[in-house]
């Protein structure tokens, strides 16, 4: 979900049989659209995730894209969607709070030096895979993980750098 201009997609697709991204940004859609021609296993799709209704999945994921949506109605249509024994992972942006800031500090430490590591001259240009659009993030950790929790049972999740968490979940029986 939120596959951008399909870098995740790519990858994805040397490993699953068939790949579905959806991207709403339409501009968005069709790079990932232009960047994937070549993989027969690929669609992309620029229809809205709540009214998305196709099979079910093993693996569905987000990557500063939950934030975006609404969460809890989301979460419920991700346990809809997964197989038995699929998984859920996800990258996701939270809303900062008091309980964040030794996170927060060593991230304002470390992001410039890991800038200047992934681009030693200095370039200003925003990459093109960085291009789709953005938005705050409404929720803090703590209410995320509740809510993740409580609709999938059994969620692991984490606090990570970068102002990011990290959201896994397997649904429930066999695979």
């Amino acid at each position: 979900m939120g596959c951008g201009t399909g870098n995740l997609v790519r990858r994805l697709a040397d490993v699953f049989p068939a790949v579905t991204g959806i991207e709403r940004d339409v501009p968005t859609a069709e790079l990932a659209r232009r960047t994937t021609a070549d993989l027969a296993n690929v669609s992309i799709l620029t229809q809205p995730f709540d009214e998305f209704h196709g099979s079910r999945y093993d693996l569905i994921t987000f990557v500063a894209v939950l934030h975006h949506l609404p969460l809890e109605a989301t979460l419920e249509k991700v346990r809809e969607l997964l197989r038995p024994g699929g998984r859920l992972v996800v990258v996701g942006v939270s809303r900062e709070a008091p309980a964040d800031l030794p996170w927060s500090i060593a991230s304002m430490i470390l992001n410039p030096i890991v800038g200047i590591a992934k681009s030693p001259r200095g370039s200003q240009a925003i990459p093109t895979h960085m291009t789709a659009p953005t938005a705050m993030a409404a929720e803090s950790f703590e209410q995320i993980a509740l809510a993740a929790k409580r609709i999938l049972p059994g969620a692991r999740i984490g606090r990570s750098l970068f102002w990011r968490y990290r959201l896994s979940w397997t649904a429930p029986g066999p695979r």
